[in-house]
């Protein structure tokens, strides 16, 4: 059993293919816990085949193990980091107040640094003169301003100059309000990575794409492409 004076939160991250969901969703069975997942593809329905939820993983002797956002969000909603954080401290939380163990699950690297760095995360209104005054600056301007307002944790905040104008309008909401506090329960996290030999993980991921392409991925996708 873990202990729960220590941790609070159990986490077990990796690639692709790596093999967590086998190894989360037991130890969830074994401590009386529920899988937070931390996927940005799983966040929506209907796409089961393509985004590999496996969702019969989540039982254990015959016993469902509950798991929490996966299937929140339609196909074509842009479900964001902001509102990652928000659902899975309230997930978070309400496993806590059931006497149960919080288990996060996933690979989506900003969601896990959203969550466990606790990043300032506000819902930011768009900024019209803002945006008209940087649309005309090339992505490397753009990179260049954003550098100069904070650390880029990534390359994803200015791989497109839509991503980019979007992060400095957040940034200078940010330093325009100082007096926003957000406050996040105290997080003591276990972490456990898996690691997996590199051309195990390839064969792994070709089987798994041939059995889902089998199982009716295509189709899947038709269907959804209906809906959005």
């Amino acid at each position: 059993m873990i202990n729960s004076n220590k941790y609070n939160l159990l986490v077990v991250l990796g690639p692709t293919a790596s093999g967590k969901t086998a190894l989360a969703v037991p130890l969830a069975y074994e401590i009386n816990g529920e899988i937070i997942s931390a996927d940005s593809r799983q966040v929506y329905r209907n796409m089961d085949l393509g985004t590999g939820k496996d969702l019969d993983e989540y039982v254990v002797e015959g016993q469902q193990v509950p798991y929490h956002l996966i299937n929140i969000a339609d196909a074509g909603y842009k479900y964001n980091v902001y509102e990652y954080q928000r659902d899975f401290f309230k997930a978070f939380e309400d496993i806590h107040r059931r006497d149960k163990f919080p288990v996060m699950c996933g690979g989506t690297g900003m969601y896990i640094e959203a969550v466990l760095n606790g990043y300032k995360m506000i819902q930011v209104p768009s900024n019209p003169m803002l945006r008209k005054k940087l649309e005309s600056n090339t992505l490397d301007e753009l990179a260049g301003v954003l550098s100069s307002m904070k650390r880029l944790h990534n390359t994803t905040e200015v791989d497109t100059k839509k991503r980019a104008i979007r992060a400095i309008e957040i940034e200078t909401y940010y330093q325009s309000h100082p007096e926003i506090e957000v406050e996040l329960p105290e997080l003591r996290p276990l972490i456990i990575g898996v690691h997996i030999d590199r051309e195990k993980r390839r064969e792994k991921i070709t089987q798994r794409l041939r059995s889902r392409l089998k199982e009716g991925m295509v189709e899947e996708v038709k269907r959804i492409l209906e809906l959005v």
